[in-house]
């Protein structure tokens, strides 16, 4: 059985919480900046993460102290609720303009007790986010880590050639988790990719199976959309073609429990994109007799810091549960005359987007007008053309939830080989042995 020793870790890595904010200040430089969304949602930061970060400023102190360096460990520090409070991610390459933003402490540790990968691995079991969970200070709208509630934290580490072991093994579990992610990025392009050919530029295929509007196809002017469309086409509100909006339940933190009841969708579920995150599953315990089933099709009504994108979004019920409950930050959208593909990736498009911003009014959580959902007008393709296209995309999707079950299976394999190595349930040769 492998040995564990128990340290602090003030003790054994240098502790430092970011002030940096996300503003532009002139006369600092420019950087992009890691912020609390990039640690929560990876297990690692690598220069695949560098588009995604923002572009912000920071001072030469900021820089020199806030820099990101391969083997460093930042993890969440502030937080609105408690259990979204020091989750970790290894920085698992050097950057040369990338600092982390506030609302996070960065450990850096000393290697020659504790490795980056190993510390990032210990701090994501359940035994050191229980601490966490315990020691976080505030209530109502924001909870905290104090600094020695920081350098406190226990950590149990074996000897170092263990931890490089250790964390190796976990490492080519997230890299499958990231290829999983990354295919359904790619699968994502070209759903939309498809979308754009067809309904953008109205290339679909005509009955030679030739792109449209290219081979000469009439095109209509329309009044109420000021462009033209393909002729025959119908112009409708979203209220026209599906059925009534519904939202979902209140709950209380007193209804929710750890995997037990009924799993709840909301926004928790999702990042900024609307794209299902496995593994942020909550459980509702409470009273509730609606079901909704994968697939069934949402709009996010409200817009947090942690969301700023999402509000309005259509998102999909995973397939990872047989059936849900669904909290009153989303809407059920129900197609009823219209493709529901179709529907779902028009409501993506950057047009809509912009429609809809207005009819989210708020200072600090802005919740969304449902009346602007309704209101919204788009074109109706035939319903050959529709279907046809709902064939093509359905696959895809289907196809990202294999995907995405993939990845709540390993994240679950991932999360669990330490505690059971500390525990002596398995063995480190035989974890070896098994990869």
């Amino acid at each position: 059985m492998t040995e564990f020793k128990k340290y602090k870790l003030g003790d054994i890595a240098d502790i430092r919480t970011s002030n940096v904010d996300k503003k532009i200040t002139l006369n600092q430089k420019t950087v992009k900046l890691c912020n609390f969304v990039d640690v929560y949602y990876n297990w690692a930061i690598t220069k695949s993460n560098y588009d995604s970060f923002m572009t912000a400023t920071a001072s030469d102190e900021e820089i020199s102290k806030f820099s990101l360096k391969k083997g460093q460990v930042a993890f969440t520090k502030d937080s609105e609720t408690r259990d979204d409070i020091g989750i970790p991610a290894y920085i698992a390459e050097d950057f040369k303009d990338v600092v982390l933003g506030y609302h996070t402490a960065l450990a850096t540790p000393d290697e020659n007790i504790v490795t980056g990968e190993y510390l990032n691995a210990f701090m994501h079991s359940s035994y050191i986010q229980k601490y966490f969970e315990l020691n976080a200070t505030g209530s109502g709208m924001r909870y905290t880590l104090s600094q020695q509630t920081l350098h406190d934290i226990p950590i149990l580490a074996p000897d170092l050639d263990a931890q490089h072991k250790i964390g190796s093994l976990l490492s080519k579990i997230d890299r499958k988790i990231s290829i999983n992610r990354e295919i359904n990025r790619n699968l994502e392009e070209l759903a939309k990719q498809i979308y754009d050919y067809w309904f953008v530029q109205f290339d679909f295929p005509n009955e030679e199976g030739m792109p449209y509007k290219s081979s000469g196809g009439k095109m209509v002017w329309n009044e109420t959309l000021k462009k033209e469309i393909p002729a025959g086409w119908e112009v409708k509100n979203v209220v026209d073609v599906i059925e009534p909006i519904e939202r979902g339940i209140s709950y209380t933190s007193d209804d929710i429990k750890s995997n037990k009841g009924i799993p709840m969708l909301n926004l928790a579920c999702y990042d900024k994109q609307g794209e299902y995150r496995s593994g942020e599953m909550k459980f509702f315990s409470g009273k509730c007799t609606d079901r909704v089933y994968p697939f069934e099709m949402f709009i996010a009504c409200t817009d947090m810091t942690q969301n700023a994108d999402i509000i309005g979004r259509p998102i999909f019920a995973p397939t990872e549960y047989n059936e849900y409950v669904y909290s009153m930050d989303l809407a059920k959208i129900t197609p009823k005359l219209i493709s529901k593909m179709y529907l779902y990736y028009t409501l993506r498009t950057s047009f809509y987007h912009t429609y809809i911003k207005p009819f989210a009014s708020g200072t600090n959580v802005k919740h969304l007008n449902i009346y602007g959902i309704e209101r919204y007008p788009l074109y109706i393709p035939s319903g050959d053309i529709q279907k046809r296209f709902e064939e093509r995309i359905r696959p895809i999707k289907i196809r990202q939830q294999k995907c995405l079950q993939e990845i709540q299976e390993l994240t679950e394999l991932r999360d669990s080989l330490l505690p059971l190595l500390m525990s002596g349930q398995v063995t480190l040769n035989s974890c070896l042995s098994a990869d």
